[in-house]
């Protein structure tokens, strides 16, 4: 499908639907995602592959649309085209309106359930023209596919045209709940915990290697009940049947599980923060990063789990 292209018939639009597809790969993903039918997205794609004289997607049953060489040229020529047109729009109606438009934020489960979601809610109070998706999930976020615009990972990306800084440090340590430590020997050092049951994730589907801290703080360690999720693994250490390492963020203040040989065994692990370089125009982007560091700064204790409070940033404090 190769002919001369007809620029006055491609439309803006029928790129936003290109853009769409090559994100999620599928139709139905990309219909979903803007809000239309099956049909209307297949027939915009086709529009502007008739008008540019050339084939963007090739379709395959295991791997869904995958896009030719011709659609990958295209690929970052629109996506500078939507970040540039956001960029303006942004700055049109944020001299009438103060500042507006859309953040999806990916972050680890845990990080993004205690800590992310609460301290949006104040930022969005203060910003009401500006509206947020908190996607909390325990795998891997990709910003490439326009999966999230920020991202908060364990560890910092290897390469890719991002804006990637440290946001902050956060420690872990090893938990039991009061019953469990009632009912069995004292545990005064780490050899006392040799036999002892442990809670910990599915190592072979851990997102990151980086969350096998078990096998590094206690070598030979069982375990009996494992979890892709950090809070189910909270939840069942609350039970009272086995032990287990979690972000002391999470467990801050719960009276219902106790450290064990806090001094001793604890492990310090970094939240990255990043977005893509051609996200960095985007006033409304740069602020939540600018933000999120305001309140990991703010927290810092707590992250650290020297402090049982959580503290929220005042509206004063966000003028």
């Amino acid at each position: 499908m190769q002919k001369s292209p007809n620029l006055d018939q491609v439309k803006w639009d029928d790129l936003r639907f290109f853009l769409e597809v090559a994100r999620t790969r599928t139709a139905t993903g990309a219909a979903r995602r803007l809000g239309v039918d099956y049909t209307t997205v297949s027939r915009r794609v086709r529009a502007l592959e008739q008008a540019l004289g050339a084939l963007l997607f090739e379709k395959s049953r295991a791997a869904g649309f995958v896009l030719t060489v011709e659609g990958q040229r295209l690929l970052g020529h629109a996506e500078t085209l939507e970040s540039t047109l956001q960029a303006a729009c942004e700055q049109v109606s944020g001299t009438r309106l103060g500042l507006s438009g859309h953040v999806r934020i990916g972050c680890t489960e845990g990080f993004g359930s205690y800590f992310v979601t609460a301290q949006m809610s104040r930022f969005l109070e203060r910003y009401p023209h500006i509206s947020a998706d908190i996607l909390p999930v325990p795998h891997f976020v990709s910003l490439s596919r326009r999966e999230a615009d920020i991202a908060i990972t364990l560890e910092r990306p290897e390469r890719g045209p991002y804006v990637c800084s440290k946001l902050c440090d956060y420690r872990l340590r090893l938990y039991a709940a009061p019953e469990y430590l009632e009912r069995h020997p004292p545990i005064e050092r780490r050899e006392d915990l040799a036999g002892h049951p442990f809670i910990t994730y599915v190592e072979d589907l851990a997102f990151s290697p980086k969350l096998l801290y078990l096998n590094d703080l206690l070598p030979g360690a069982v375990s009996q009940l494992r979890s892709t999720s950090v809070i189910a693994q909270y939840q069942a250490a609350l039970q009272g049947k086995a032990l287990a390492i979690l972000p002391s963020f999470l467990v801050a203040g719960d009276p219902r599980l106790q450290a064990v040989l806090p001094d001793e065994l604890e492990v310090t692990r970094q939240f990255w923060i990043y977005y893509s370089e051609d996200l960095r125009r985007l006033k409304r982007i740069t602020l939540v990063a600018e933000y999120l560091h305001t309140c990991a700064e703010l927290n810092r204790a707590w992250l650290l789990g020297d402090d049982s409070t959580l503290h929220i940033p005042t509206l004063e404090q966000l003028q």
